[in-house]
């Protein structure tokens, strides 16, 4: 009974040992977890899958420390290792305590995909004294081959040049060029340093604080040159009068951001400056970091990924004793060359028309839809807002009641009459307007009935008999504009009001502000209706929409869609079948009559030097009717005999004829 006793427990144990050796660990299953953690990332659980004497050369410092360091540093992502199975054919003298795997490491990294192959090597050893298991012998080629004799991972960066923006005949808008920039040499100040200091902060508009924090920075040394400001407009000349006038002051030459146009073209341009912390969150941390430049407004922003570019990056392992091996490349782009319909010339000569009044324009060729001029005035230096201005001049721009910085091309405002052709092409269209047919209209004011109360629609002038659609425009006669849309209905000109672009995005690379009917898009009212039909009531439009709204009287009844750059396609319709072919030579012969008639609104742009047609807009900015001190935006559109340039421009707080004048006047200079 006992001999049963004692053999029971030894066949259990050859029983355990015979399964034991039937479920032995194989050396793919081991690898096969450790490449899983491999693909996780997860190096300390990789560290604890490799061999003895792998720890005893490589420290965790050398392996997990590494690891994180080398993938965080390349912004490995996509990391995919797999390995291969060998044939089972053996050798006499295989060595059953060792077996080896070809791997593959594909990963993509800050400079482009990297991907090799490595053997992995397979080593048995104990764990405890009855057990054995397989474990990786490991070295440095695990994570790139050329390191596997020694070597460091480098990296080259290249950052690229911005792109410049021209207009239509390669004049420089936004341009990269030598500017000069203004410091000071710490050794170079004398006994009077602070009376010194105040003659500088005086001569570049800076303050005492600013320039004593530039000398207070840790990498300062008496011999250095510690820049102050950059004053891109500056030539030699200028700079060596100012470093004359104080000893310390001198000054050295960068490349930088410069605005050729300044104010006239600073809101289509915009400006660049460093990247804010804000900015650097939202923005891509792989393309971006916190001492880039940004565009902050204007086209510079609009463009932002084109102008900015690619950074080249170059990845590689540094050899002391051969040459250094490059794992990555991704070449340097530049940043685009922007090249625009635009005419800085053209734009610059209406900008300086508005002289010191407020207001905008916007120029196009009528028959191309090519954008020649986008003005908003008053406007700001761009040289001085993208290289520092100081805390004074950015106050005195804010504090400015006729508001500098505020971009009024992308903006809209009641038209006024100058929306009349285009009532008058949707009343043609729907049979509520027909050609040569007059109403008669008694008084300077004309109310429908009761039911409006006090509001009434007013006229400039008195008609002689009836009005007809000419003789409407000519005068621009509010009252048969109100009585036509009243006929017509809402429906009906809210529609055709749609279908000349309302209520939606004009397709243009600039975000312009949409223009609008009224604040709802409906008109639920007849005194809304009757003041909408002659561009008041709380209709708005950009200056560029109203330019484009033209152009179906030009072409056949085509609303041309507008282009910024050159390299876009020209001609192509925005809108169709506005107005028939007839009725848009009805309107044209109309316009020019508003221009050369003795009694039309805009007979001060009768000209001498060039054949101009065109109409009138004073739109009333008044609370009430009662109002006396309302402002009035004055506006004009107009376009010569030649077809060829079509400017739209109002002028804040005046009347159209002010504007008349300066457009008549823009006209004689281009021609």
């Amino acid at each position: 009974m006992r001999k049963y006793l004692v053999l029971l427990p030894i066949a259990l144990i050859f029983t355990v040992l015979i399964a034991c050796s039937e479920e032995e660990v194989k050396p793919e299953d081991r690898l096969e977890d450790y490449i899983q953690n491999w693909n996780d990332q997860n190096y300390s659980s990789m560290y604890d899958m490799i061999s003895t004497d792998s720890q005893d050369q490589y420290p965790t410092e050398q392996f997990v420390d590494r690891y994180e360091k080398i993938y965080t540093d390349l912004e490995v992502e996509n990391l995919n290792v797999t390995f291969d199975i060998p044939d089972n054919e053996e050798t006499e003298n295989e060595d059953e305590t060792i077996q080896s795997f070809p791997i593959q490491v594909e990963m993509e990294t800050l400079a482009g995909p990297i991907t090799f192959d490595y053997q992995a090597t397979m080593v048995q050893q104990e764990i405890t004294e009855d057990e054995m298991s397989w474990f990786v012998s490991w070295d440095p080629g695990f994570i790139f081959p050329d390191l596997k004799e020694g070597g460091e991972i480098g990296i080259d960066s290249e950052l690229p040049v911005r792109g410049q923006i021209f207009d239509r005949n390669q004049n420089g808008l936004a341009v990269n060029a030598g500017i000069y920039e203004l410091g000071v040499v710490p050794e170079r100040f004398g006994d009077n340093s602070d009376q010194q200091k105040e003659e500088i902060a005086e001569l570049l508009e800076l303050d005492v604080e600013t320039i004593n924090s530039a000398l207070e920075a840790g990498w300062v040394e008496p011999h250095l040159f510690v820049p102050l400001k950059v004053m891109p407009t500056l030539n030699t000349e200028q700079a060596e009068e100012l470093i004359a006038k104080v000893e310390p002051l001198t000054y050295q030459t960068t490349t930088g951001r410069i605005y050729p146009y300044g104010e006239a073209t600073a809101h289509l341009t915009g400006y660049i400056g460093g990247i804010t912390a804000e900015e650097l969150e939202a923005r891509d941390s792989t393309v971006y970091s916190p001492n880039d430049l940004i565009g902050k407004s204007g086209l510079e922003s609009v463009f932002e990924k084109r102008l900015k570019g690619e950074k080249g990056v170059k990845i590689f392992v540094k050899h002391d004793a051969k040459e250094n091996t490059v794992l990555a490349e991704k070449p340097v782009k530049n940043g685009d060359m922007i090249n625009l319909t635009i005419d800085a010339e053209l734009q610059r000569e209406i900008y300086t028309s508005y002289q010191d009044d407020a207001g905008t324009a916007a120029a196009i060729h009528p028959k191309t839809g090519e954008t020649l001029a986008l003005v908003s005035s008053p406007s700001y230096d761009p040289n001085e807002l993208a290289y520092g201005i100081s805390t004074s001049n950015w106050e005195e721009l804010q504090d400015d009641p006729k508001l500098p910085l505020q971009n009024r091309f992308s903006s809209t405002y009641a038209p006024g009459s100058t929306i009349k052709p285009i009532t008058s092409a949707i009343g043609l269209k729907s049979g509520a307007i027909i050609p040569g047919e007059g109403i008669e209209i008694n008084g300077l004011t004309w109310s429908k009935d009761d039911s409006w109360g006090n509001n009434e629609v007013r006229r400039v002038s008195e008609s002689n008999g009836p009005v007809d659609l000419t003789d409407a425009l000519v005068r621009s006669d509010n009252i048969y504009f109100a009585r036509k849309a009243i006929d017509m209905g809402s429906g009906t000109l809210v529609e055709g009001l749609n279908n000349f672009g309302f209520g939606e995005d004009i397709p243009f690379a600039y975000p312009i502000t949409k223009s609008t009917v009224s604040n709802s898009g409906e008109i639920d009212r007849e005194i809304l209706l009757a003041d909408t039909s002659y561009g008041q009531g709380e209709m708005q439009m950009s200056a560029l929409h109203l330019a484009l709204s033209f152009t179906p009287f030009l072409n056949d009844g085509t609303l041309l869609k507008p282009t910024l750059e050159t390299s876009e396609s020209t001609g192509e319709a925005w809108k169709t079948n506005l107005v028939s072919s007839d009725h848009a030579q009805l309107i044209q012969d109309v316009l020019r009559k508003v221009v050369s008639a003795s009694n039309g609104t805009a007979r001060d742009a009768n000209i001498d030097n060039v054949q101009l047609s065109g109409k009138t807009g004073t739109a009333e900015l008044k609370t009430s009717q009662d109002d006396e001190d309302g402002q009035e935006n004055g506006w004009f559109v107009a376009y010569p005999a030649e077809h060829d340039v079509l400017i739209t421009m109002m002028v804040e707080g005046n009347s159209s004829g002010y504007a008349v004048n300066k457009v008549a006047d823009i006209f004689r200079e281009i021609r």
